[in-house]
């Protein structure tokens, strides 16, 4: 059994106009160990099924499981702050606290504090190929790159072996791009984490260990 499981999941948007099926009957299983791709037109329903996948919300009907648990009978809360680390596409880190301050953010949410906090967020920034110098500055002064980078490390600091990726090279250019779905890779494949990406960025779907396509709600291996 995989660390997240999806079990014929239906998920509807309702308003007094209309109901919109976005996904039906969406079923597959995520391992630790594997870095996952999603891909699929805008529109086809990866977001939501992110989403989902993230603790946001709950599916229409199926179930969404974290180690065998359903999300829906989870304290939603609880979940996106202990069991899975959600990696955005513009990065979302918060601009007036440093870099340090960024990565401990999470690590203080669950009590974990002061010096060793400090002292964690160095290993991680150095886990990222970035210099400990970093620490100390600010997202702004930082490149695209090296602030997804650093929202890297701070998804590490969350102390879960579920990371999501939502279009995590959309911002960045060939180069950095490269690079970061080398730091992804090698998380899943020697870290033994579940490393779960949305993409368009079709160039990295040859470094996937398994790819999943989105369409008219369905999900269909390639």
């Amino acid at each position: 059994m995989g660390i997240l499981e999806l079990k014929n999941v239906y998920y509807n948007y309702r308003n007094k106009h209309q109901t919109v099926e976005v996904l039906k009957d969406v079923s597959c299983s995520f391992e630790t160990g594997k870095i996952y791709a999603i891909i699929g037109k805008s529109g086809s329903g990866k977001s939501t099924m992110l989403s989902l996948m993230a603790g946001l919300d709950v599916p229409t009907s199926g179930q969404v499981l974290y180690e065998g648990i359903p999300t829906s009978e989870m304290d939603l809360d609880r979940y996106r702050r202990e069991c899975v680390a959600v990696i955005y596409q513009n990065f979302r880190l918060f601009p007036l606290l440093t870099i340090s301050e960024n990565i401990t953010y999470p690590m203080e949410l669950r009590g974990f504090k002061g010096e060793p906090a400090r002292q964690k967020a160095k290993e991680l920034i150095r886990k990222v190929a970035l210099p400990e110098t970093v620490l100390d500055r600010f997202p702004a002064m930082l490149s695209g790159g090296e602030q997804q980078r650093v929202a890297i490390a701070r998804a590490l600091s969350m102390d879960t072996k579920l990371i999501l990726a939502d279009e995590p090279t959309g911002n960045l250019d060939e180069e950095n791009s490269r690079n970061i779905i080398d730091i992804l890779v090698s998380l899943a494949r020697n870290d033994n984490y579940c490393v779960v990406m949305v993409t368009h960025d079709l160039s990295v779907i040859p470094r996937m260990d398994v790819v999943y396509r989105l369409s008219g709600g369905q999900f269909f291996p390639e």
